[in-house]
């Protein structure tokens, strides 16, 4: 039940990879046969992550997580175009692939805003449009969070990027696969994807690049990914990226028949006395329940979950060591104490309804326990 922290590689994708690791393992930058079958193999990869969001081909890039997708549209934005301005807009519920990116670059002279979000976590339009100034050089904002699930208006910043001229970046690690995601529809300039949330394997990612969009490249070398990312390409990865993606186009109506499987969830866990859901009750992705449970922590649940044969997390995977609150959970206006009580599960294609009636069977009895041992709840 967490799911949106990673997937598990498909047996089909694991099966496309494999020939690559062995027999057809050359380097797609060489001339002799086994290394232009690996060419050809990244290039077919290519065309089908295109495909899962409505791009072209030659807009794709392939990198080694979302993190450094991230990280090369914002730094590579922001360093090609500081002649024309240094102001660059976010919100303050991003991923801190992007929130610690853009705060390097405050520290190297950008001047970056974070808008706020509403209490289902949502930005709104109307903030960002009078953020922008003469400066504004750059807009980043996920197309859903996370944490709470909840889908940011994304085509209508795209529109307002648009008459702006201005480049507008979008985190789509989280949605690709799992809802529509169309480049155009969107209005993107730039769009992060990975492979291991949906179903492929982990070390590899792409960021789309719509034509005319210029960057600087993060990495120097021999000049791969036309050269905006060099280093010899992770070919076993990449394959099994480009399957993941075939797979997740083909199983996209059955991502969104999740929404009964999370809304089953929901109704059974709000019945719990002090029991919350964090984010938008409808603009959240189909497979995303964020809640919160007053006078316990998280962390508590998870192990005792755990116990059960449960996996979960309090939020983001890449914070879960860190002691702080969920910045996430603060910007939607949240207390300490409030923050530091949230669950949240996200399904997958394996999960079913008996899974919802076991977690719905174990959880009430964690909470009680956990709440008759806490100093909060006296």
């Amino acid at each position: 039940m967490d799911h949106s922290a990673t997937t598990a590689t498909d047996p089909a994708v694991l099966e496309a990879m494999l020939p690559y690791f062995s027999e057809k393992y050359g380097n797609p930058s060489s001339l002799y046969t086994i290394g232009r079958q690996a060419r050809k193999a990244i290039e077919e990869a290519r065309q089908k992550v295109a495909d899962l969001i409505g791009a072209k081909k030659e807009e794709i890039i392939f990198t080694g997580s979302g993190t450094e997708s991230d990280n090369l549209a914002i730094k590579g934005s922001a360093l090609r175009n500081r002649k024309k301005g240094d102001h660059i807009i976010t919100s303050s519920i991003e991923h801190h692939a992007v929130l610690n990116t853009c705060k390097y670059l405050e520290k190297n002279g950008f001047k970056v805003t974070y808008l706020p979000v509403s209490k289902e976590g949502i930005v709104n339009p109307d903030d960002l449009e009078k953020a922008i100034n003469s400066q504004t050089i750059l807009i980043t904002i996920m197309h859903a969070n996370n944490e709470i699930g909840s889908i940011q208006p994304v085509e209508e910043i795209g529109r307002i990027a648009k008459e702006k001229e201005i480049i507008f970046h979008t985190d789509a690690v989280q949605t690709a696969g799992k809802i529509p995601v169309n480049v155009d529809t969107l209005g993107v300039s730039m769009l992060s994807i990975s492979a291991h949330k949906i179903y492929g394997p982990k070390g590899v990612a792409a960021l789309y690049m719509r034509k005319g969009t210029g960057i600087e490249p993060q990495l120097h070398g021999g000049g791969h990914e036309r050269n905006l990312r060099s280093s010899t390409e992770n070919v076993p990865g990449i394959v099994g990226f480009g399957k993941a993606c075939e797979l997740a186009k083909e199983h996209l109506p059955q991502e969104s028949n999740l929404a009964a499987l999370r809304d089953s969830l929901i109704r059974g866990v709000l019945k719990i006395e002090d029991s919350y859901l964090n984010g938008h009750p409808i603009e959240r992705l189909p497979n995303n329940a964020n809640f919160r449970f007053s006078y316990i922590e998280g962390e508590s649940m998870i192990l005792n979950l755990d116990m059960k044969g449960v996996a979960a997390s309090t939020g983001s995977a890449c914070s879960s060591t860190s002691l702080e609150p969920s910045h996430v959970l603060m910007a939607i206006g949240l207390r300490p104490e409030e923050a530091h009580g949230s669950l949240r599960l996200t399904l997958g294609r394996e999960n079913t309804q008996e899974d919802i009636d076991y977690i719905l069977s174990v959880l009430p009895d964690i909470v009680n326990k956990l709440r008759m041992m806490s100093p909060l709840a006296r």
